[in-house]
């Protein structure tokens, strides 16, 4: 009698040991909740925070980033919270994305170009941004040099000896001052370059220290409107020499007319003959494709909130939305641009 009571209690031992064991197994697969822990379903639908690099305040990355942040992308699905921030634009926005602290970014189709292929600037230079793709082309970036209408430059030859605003270092303006110069014959060398973002080289014009200034945006662009609400201005035109050897050494110039009309009423008086190249949104390539899908697709069908906020959102559409798109773009924003019949060649 006994053995079978003993028995009998091993049996029962052993069936809560193997049920306990099979408890373990069934769970190693599953979350509290019943689903599984293995980042299939449930990260596919993990929303994502998104910070998108803008520009200076007195420049047209900031005004359009902010809107694109504060009015579409926060409400978009797969999103659940944009914010955009002023910075040193389109070098050191790339830089950011690099690290992560970015996951959008305003930037020139240029830089762009640079980062990915890792040439060119020193910047980038065996520091290929391998996280980057293409979202959407936005507007056509005028390169603006930019004097008081009572100073004595009339010419990018009369910026020799002069002190001369060419953007924050690091920049795409500052790349681009530099290539304008060196097509000109000039190099820093033949002037005092004074690294500084817009706003701070409109209010050096106003108070005397700085005598010109290279400014690359949409043309209206603050910084000069600003100026020219205290004096009148002069924005230069580009010798076409200088222009036919930009446009002959990087594909990405394209030659630009701005009307006088354009600054009229701050003291321009001539149309302007320059060059520019095409201001770009690009995302982290590791962003959920949906998200992008959904956020590209919130832009165009919210576009009176960028025409609100500056006159260059007019210059986004879907006809010109890979125009100019110097990267492969993301998975996300191809998907719909083939949905709207758009180009992704």
């Amino acid at each position: 009698m006994k053995s079978l009571k003993l028995t009998g209690f091993l049996l029962i031992i052993m069936l809560l040991v193997l049920a306990g064991c099979g408890s373990a197994q069934n769970g190693e697969g599953e979350t509290d909740d019943g689903g599984s822990d293995d980042g299939g379903d449930d990260a596919s639908g993990e929303e994502v925070s998104v910070t998108l690099g803008t520009g200076g305040t007195s420049g047209t990355y900031y005004p359009l980033g902010v809107a694109m942040a504060q009015q579409i992308f926060g409400d978009v699905e797969g999103v659940s919270q944009a914010r955009a921030v002023s910075t040193g634009a389109s070098v050191t926005n790339a830089q950011e994305m690099a690290s992560g602290d970015y996951q959008l970014a305003l930037i020139q189709n240029d830089i762009a170009y640079y980062a990915v292929n890792g040439e060119t600037l020193a910047d980038f230079e065996g520091n290929t941004v391998d996280n980057m793709a293409g979202m959407v082309s936005l507007y056509p970036e005028d390169l603006q040099l930019v004097t008081t209408a009572d100073s004595d430059i009339n010419s990018i030859e009369d910026l020799e000896g002069k002190n001369v605003a060419v953007g924050d270092q690091g920049s795409g303006t500052e790349a681009n001052a530099n290539q304008v110069l060196e097509a000109a014959g000039l190099t820093y060398d033949d002037l005092t370059a004074e690294y500084m973002g817009f706003g701070d080289a409109s209010q050096g014009m106003q108070n005397g220290t700085i005598d010109a200034a290279f400014i690359v945006g949409g043309a209206p662009t603050s910084a000069i409107q600003e100026l020219g609400a205290n004096q009148d201005v002069q924005v230069l035109s580009i010798p076409d020499d200088v222009i036919e050897s930009l446009t002959s050494e990087y594909s990405y110039y394209t030659e630009k007319t701005i009307s006088a009309d354009t600054y009229s009423d701050y003291g321009q008086q001539e149309d302007i003959t320059t060059v520019a190249v095409m201001a770009i949104m690009v995302v982290d390539s590791e962003l959920p494709e949906d998200a992008v899908y959904n956020m590209t697709k919130a832009m165009f069908e919210n576009r009176e909130e960028l025409e609100s906020a500056h006159s260059r959102g007019t210059d986004i559409t879907l006809e010109t939305a890979t125009e100019g798109m110097s990267i492969d773009l993301h998975p996300g924003a191809a998907r719909y641009y083939e949905e709207e019949g758009v180009s992704v060649e």
